[in-house]
Order: structure tokens, then C-alpha cells, then sequence
């Protein structure tokens, strides 16, 4: 049944006759002509601007993982909650990008297979890579402002055990320094952020696609749309399974990346609720201004037609008179 569901709305995401007019049809038809290959250039150009500060915050991105963070005051009352086991983690650093990044963009591709509209491919990605780097921009921002100590603090900053502090009871470690520094960026959660920045983002568009809030009560389209966000969740908590992070820098990671999601979502798609949720603003845009030209076309060549006919009234009224 769930996959039922999601087939048949690929089909024309999510419409019915029944819910759309006239002019849904007609951007049914209108979709198979806006294709990378007729349209992608023209799209990317008019976006340049976008991927170019795409590139800038890539670069922010980087710079901030160069930059030292605050080393916040530890003593020696203090480590009593920072003394957990030092393990590895659950979910390796290197797999965030790929289910947070790489996944959304093959389903985006999906869609574009199904139904070839470059304005939905092209925005769906450039939405999520600002997504993901804005949220990771702000979560990095905060990590090296606060400083915050890890829960397995301990062992990064005395691997033997052997405390040494100094003369105000300030800790002085003796770990790895690149440990250490680790050690002082727990608030906010970088994994849990990231996770739902992109995984929310993808609840969102699947939301749109499936016409998930048509207020037909299908639930099989809801579980489709918590499937993501039920990812997120158990990332987010592996996080504090682990202890590499506190709750709260869980939950703050988590609201900084559905946010985002939800205010890049916005900049290119209605609310998922809406009867146009399912194609992005620049589809519905495009569309219009082909029926206006297509509507000038007819009105030039009724015109053509009336004017065609006046002409040869007007001479067979000549000849009647001459006559």
C-alpha cells in the first residue's frame, strides 16, 4: 500500500483531475519541455549569483574548520560529567555528507527522470547545498564561540588518567592537541544540524511531490515524509549514546537544521499544503508567461483571420457597386 501510494503520485505528483483545474493540465503538458537540455543553461545563468556565493560559503566552511575554538575554563569540580568513555562514533563523520547530501540529490534526480522539469532539479539541489552549508556555517560558528567541553572531555585531555592542573585549578592537558581541540566543540551538534538541515529538507520536497497534506487522509504518504526525520532522530541520539555530545547541544543542533531546511525550502517551493506545493515558484512562473505567449499567439492570428475576412468583403462590396 505505501509504495502503491507513492508510485501513483509520481505519476503526475500527486494531482488528480478531481483537485486541479484546467491549468493544471496544461502544466502537465508544459513539463516535458523544460529539460536540462533546453533549459539548463539558461537556468544556471540566471542563478550564477547563487552558485558563486555557493562557493563563497564552501570556503567559509572550510576556514572555520582551521580556526581554533574558545578554550573554555575547566577545573577540576567540573569534570565530573565530562569523565565518560571515549568512544568511537556510531555514525562515522565521513557518512554524514553522503545520506544528508548524496541521497536527497538521487531522489531528486528520480523525479527529474520521471517527470523532466529542470526548474524542480536545479532548485531542489541548489536548495539543499545552501541548506547544509548555511547550517553548517552557523553550527561551526557557535562550536568555536562557546567552546562548550565534550562528555568524554576527560580522557581527550588525560589519555593515562594522570590530572595536572594549574594554579587557578584550570586544567593543563596533556592529549593529542588535535583531541583536545575536538574536545571543546560539543554545543551545538554537528551530526544531529547537518542530519536534519538535509534530511529535513528532503521530508519537506517529499511532502510537496506526494501531496502529502491534500486533506485525503492517505497516512502511507505521511510515513514516506517521517521516514527522514525518523533518520535524523536516531543520528541525533547516537550522538549522545556515544558521548560525544550532551542533550542540549543534540536539541539545538536539531531545531539550527530544521530551520534552515525550512527557510531554503521556502525560498523556492510554496508550503507543501499548498494545491502548487508539488513544482517549485520559477516552474509556475515559466508556465504562465508560455500560456500568455501562447494566448498572444491565438489573439495575432484571430486578428490575422478578422482582418483577412474584412478585406474581402470590402471587395466584394467594390465589385457589387461597380456593377
Amino acid at each position: 500500500m505505501v509504495f502503491g501510494s507513492f508510485f501513483s503520485s509520481l505519476k503526475f505528483w500527486g494531482n488528480s483531475q478531481e483537485q486541479e483545474p484546467q491549468r493544471g493540465r496544461m502544466q502537465e503538458i508544459d513539463l516535458s519541455i523544460h529539460t536540462i537540455r533546453s533549459h539548463g543553461g539558461s537556468v544556471a545563468t540566471k542563478h550564477k549569483h547563487d552558485w558563486i556565493i555557493l562557493i563563497i560559503l564552501v570556503a567559509i566552511e572550510i576556514g572555520l574548520q582551521l580556526i581554533p575554538p574558545f578554550y573554555r575554563y575547566v577545573g577540576k569540580d567540573m569534570l565530573t560529567d565530562l569523565k565518560y568513555p571515549f568512544n568511537d562514533n556510531t555514525v562515522p563523520v565521513w557518512s554524514v555528507p553522503i545520506y544528508a547530501v548524496l541521497l536527497p540529490i538521487i531522489i531528486f534526480v528520480c523525479f527529474y527522470m520521471k517527470r523532466t522539469c529542470v526548474y524542480d532539479l536545479h532548485h531542489s539541489i541548489l536548495g539543499l547545498l545552501f541548506t547544509v552549508l548555511i547550517t553548517g556555517i552557523i553550527t561551526d560558528s557557535i562550536k568555536l564561540a562557546t567552546g562548550r567541553p565534550r562528555p568524554n572531555f576527560y580522557w581527550r585531555c588525560f589519555p593515562d588518567g594522570k590530572e595536572l592542573y594549574d594554579a587557578l585549578g584550570g586544567v593543563i592537558c596533556h592529549g593529542k592537541d588535535g583531541e583536545v581541540k575536538e574536545g571543546h566543540k560539543s554545543f551545538p551538534s554537528g551530526h544531529t544540524s547537518w542530519s536534519f538541515a538535509g534530511l529535513g529538507y528532503l521530508s519537506l520536497y517529499l511532502s510537496g511531490k506526494v501531496k502529502a497534506f491534500n486533506r485525503e487522509g492517505h497516512v502511507a504518504k505521511l510515513c514516506l515524509v517521517f521516514a527522514p526525520l525518523l533518520a535524523a532522530c536516531l543520528v541525533g541520539i547516537s550522538r549522545v549514546d556515544d558521548y560525544w555530545h550532551h542533550w542540549q547541544d543534540v536539541f539545538a543542533g536539531a531545531l539550527i537544521g530544521l530551520f534552515v531546511a525550512g527557510f531554503c525550502y521556502r525560498q523556492f517551493y510554496p508550503n507543501p499544503y499548498h494545491e502548487e506545493g508539488w513544482g517549485p515558484y520559477a516552474y509556475f512562473r515559466a508556465a504562465q508567461e508560455r500560456g500568455q505567449a501562447q494566448n498572444g499567439d491565438v489573439l495575432r492570428t484571430m486578428s490575422l483571420q478578422v482582418e483577412s475576412t474584412s478585406l474581402e468583403n470590402m471587395e466584394s462590396g467594390a465589385n457589387s457597386i461597380r456593377r
